[in-house]
């Protein structure tokens, strides 16, 4: 069995990343700009997203079907016989529907399909630990438990954000609640819940007390275990880098990694946006 492993560009993964896993492939999403496609990370930039938010028709789609089809025949020519897919959240987009539907007609090569219920570095933090799994030769069908188990019990994504109205305008508001969080300054804590949609964990009264309570919910979580840390950020690095040190004096971290938002995300996030995503190192 050769396998390859492939997920879409809401994992938010790295070009280190990248080029450490030679098996590992990304399908971009797709970002609308006054009606012309472009693909996440390659034919567009965070900071582009951000500088016309608010000037231009900017919404997100699914990944191109021809770029999907173009990607499994090459991995057949090139000897794969088996493929992992792992694709943001079902609740959040129809990427993965999209993706399953076109797995119905795929032949001469076996599709695992997973739905990671998450995005951004939680769904990265999966897919990395699936090609962990993959070096040390676990079976394939031992890998998705293990998968299940890192998603729900051994990892945490949250993130706060200064205003709702990129959420509400993209359609992602999910079963966040307070709507006029706005008008009260109420800034959410919100994660991705089990069935894969955003719920607000906490509310505060500013963007700063909102940051604390994060911090707070990381240390309840994982004390003084050892983790790996993910800070994600929309335009603001600075505030990101001492964000990260702060946590460090809090948590018990392995390896810290600053991570600009994917523009796919950031769409709907705006670019006052700070997440926090934690998995144990298992």
């Amino acid at each position: 069995m050769k396998l390859a492993v492939i997920t879409d560009s809401a994992a938010n993964l790295s070009k280190e990343t990248l080029a450490k896993y030679p098996d590992l492939y990304v399908i971009p999403l797709m970002i609308v700009i006054d009606g012309k496609n472009h693909r996440d990370q390659i034919e567009i930039t965070a900071q582009e997203i951000y500088d016309n938010i608010d000037t231009k028709d900017i919404s997100t789609s699914l990944p191109s079907m021809d770029d999907l089809s173009t990607l499994l025949e090459d991995l057949k020519k090139k000897g794969y016989t088996d493929c992992l897919v792992i694709n943001l959240s079902s609740g959040l987009s129809g990427t993965f529907n999209g993706f399953r539907l076109f797995f119905e007609d795929v032949k001469d090569i076996n599709i695992t399909h997973y739905d990671s219920k998450t995005l951004g570095a939680g769904l990265g933090y999966i897919v990395e630990y699936a090609m962990e799994l993959i070096a040390l030769k676990t079976p394939l069908e031992e890998i998705i438990p293990k998968l299940e188990k890192l998603r729900f019990e051994d990892s945490l994504a949250i993130y706060t954000i200064n205003t709702l109205k990129y959420l509400k305008r993209g359609g992602r508001i999910g079963k966040v609640a307070g709507t006029v969080g706005d008008l009260l300054h109420l800034k959410p804590v919100i994660t991705v819940n089990e069935e894969g949609v955003y719920i607000t964990l906490s509310k505060a009264v500013g963007l700063q007390r909102s940051l604390r309570s994060m911090k707070e919910t990381m240390v309840e979580k994982f004390g003084q275990e050892l983790i790996d840390l993910t800070i994600h950020y929309g335009d603001d690095r600075e505030k990101a880098t001492t964000l990260a040190a702060r946590l460090k004096n809090d948590l018990n971290v392995r390896t810290l990694t600053l991570s600009p938002l994917t523009p796919v995300l950031g769409i709907h996030t705006g670019p006052s946006m700070f997440a926090y995503v934690a998995r144990r190192v298992l």
